[in-house]
């Protein structure tokens, strides 16, 4: 499959725990998927993207990654980029029962969004209203924004 050079990125993060390995990469994968479907099936509306799942400290030390749209999977006991939204008060969009969560800014003036739950179970369902009620205007203020710099062949 060929790579269009002019796509911009979009990346997923998850932890990088063990447990996070283990319950929310292929959680970001399905994420991963379903955007992947809906821009698909958009008519090319969206633009060109690439979407990457990276590691939540592969996405802190890189700081070219930070500039780019960003969806944060898993909570902040378990991915070191939910942590540092949380602690910065990315502001709480979703919040049900305190048992599941999604910040991002109302405004969407970055693109960056964080989707947990107090459990996998609850992260699964997080996404599921995630992809439901916001990825719409998610991915529309994404390919709002100017073309973002980074090398996707860095990205993999």
């Amino acid at each position: 499959m060929a790579v269009d050079p002019s796509a911009r990125l979009l990346l997923i993060v998850t932890g990088s725990t063990l447990r996070a390995e283990e319950v929310d990469r292929p959680l970001a994968y399905y994420l991963k998927q379903r955007i992947e479907q809906r821009l698909a099936g958009d008519d090319s509306t969206l633009g060109s993207f690439q979407v990457r799942v990276v590691a939540d400290f592969r996405w802190i030390h890189d700081e070219p990654l930070q500039a780019l749209p960003t969806i944060s999977v898993g909570g902040p006991g378990v991915n070191a980029l939910a942590h540092r939204w949380f602690e910065e008060e990315l502001p709480f969009s979703f919040a049900v029962d305190e048992q599941y969560f999604i910040q991002m800014d109302p405004d969407l003036d970055e693109p960056r969004a964080s989707i947990w739950g107090m459990d996998n179970a609850t992260t699964q369902i997080a996404v599921s209203v995630f992809i439901e009620r916001f990825l719409p205007r998610f991915l529309e203020r994404c390919t709002s924004g100017a073309p973002n710099p980074a090398d996707s062949d860095e990205v993999d």
